[in-house]
């Protein structure tokens, strides 16, 4: 190879991308001495590339919209605290699916940390699917409807995410209640392997619960382990040592 064409490899974007991401993960298996923080994670993305999707959609005031996404600093900061809440920033490397996966941070960070990430999310912001080319993720584009079970993946899961949860008709008089998650749970189940866990973030409704009390009990009926907006399937992460 001519060294004209190693340094414009070098010079590559995605190749500047991919090293660092690859030392993102050396930096893993050194934790006892570097710490993970939302700095490294964000100096890790493409600057140039975010910096052009941030100029074609950001506004001065997003409010709700998915807008308030281009806020790097807070949400990578968020999606690292979920990835702490699960352990992922230690132990072995796993499969992750991610439904409602928006501009993918969560799962950028998973990736960056060496695990399998896989998002499913619906074609209706341009902004997450350019991000999700930025970043370097992969997605699956569905809608997750009421009594329909997921498409087919060619692996099994060994956790399964929902944050901040949209599709379950929220805010809204179709609003999911024991039946649909049923439903949508006995479909997760056979999607995880052994072992495997389901972690799910609410929103708030316009009542400002997060589910009804009706939902409330079906989920611990199941086993669920309840901490406010998150409830959890599954085996608990082994304790730190």
């Amino acid at each position: 190879m001519r060294l004209s064409h190693k340094l414009a490899k070098l010079a590559n974007p995605r190749t500047v991308r991919s090293a660092k991401q690859h030392l993102g993960r050396i930096l893993l298996t050194r934790r006892f001495v570097f710490r993970l923080d939302a700095g490294k994670i964000i100096a890790s993305i493409e600057r140039l590339e975010f910096q052009a999707i941030y100029e074609r959609y950001a506004v001065e005031n997003p409010g709700g919209s998915w807008r308030k996404y281009l806020d790097l600093k807070r949400w990578v900061a968020i999606n690292l605290r979920r990835v702490r809440e699960l352990e992922l920033d230690w132990g072995r490397r796993k499969h992750i699916l991610d439904i409602g996966s928006g501009a993918g941070y969560f799962l950028y960070i998973c990736q960056w940390l060496g695990h399998d990430a896989l998002g499913l999310d619906i074609e209706d912001v341009p902004m997450y699917a350019e991000m999700f080319e930025a970043l370097g993720l992969k997605r699956v584009l569905w809608r997750v409807e009421a009594f329909q079970p997921l498409p087919a993946f060619d692996r099994k899961f060994d956790l399964i995410t929902a944050f901040m949860i949209c599709f379950n008709g929220h805010k809204s008089p179709a609003l999911w209640g024991p039946k649909e998650w049923s439903f949508l749970l006995d479909d997760l189940e056979t999607r995880l392997n052994p072992g495997g866990r389901i972690r799910l973030g609410f929103n708030q409704e316009n009542d400002g619960t997060f589910y009804t009390e009706e939902l409330r009990r079906y989920f611990i009926a199941r086993g669920a382990r309840i901490d406010q907006h998150r409830v959890t399937f599954g085996p608990r992460p082994p304790n730190r040592r």
